[in-house]
């Protein structure tokens, strides 16, 4: 019986290999961060909410998955709307 493996050019699991996250800080208002992962990310709003108070409680939330080339237009952007954000390889 054959099986089929996943190449390591399987979208699927490239799509995973990092994810941006973004940091708590005491100087964005809930307000800009919805907004900027609405804007930015394409997010609803209320999925954006919940980001920012998972954000708000935790300290960082993973806010999207990706291989780095992907994410880091959309990293690039949080930042210059003053979010604390980085991009890092999933374990």
């Amino acid at each position: 019986m054959k099986t089929k493996t996943k190449k390591s050019s399987d979208p699927e699991k490239i799509s995973e290999s990092h994810c941006i996250l973004v940091f708590n800080d005491d100087i964005n208002p809930f307000s800009h961060v919805i907004e900027c992962f609405v804007n930015i990310l394409k997010y609803d709003y209320s999925q954006a909410e919940q980001c920012a108070i998972i954000i708000h409680n935790n300290g960082k939330y993973a806010v999207k998955l990706g291989d780095f080339e992907y994410l880091e237009p959309y990293c690039y952007r949080l930042v210059d709307k003053g979010l604390d954000a980085v991009i890092t390889q999933r374990p």
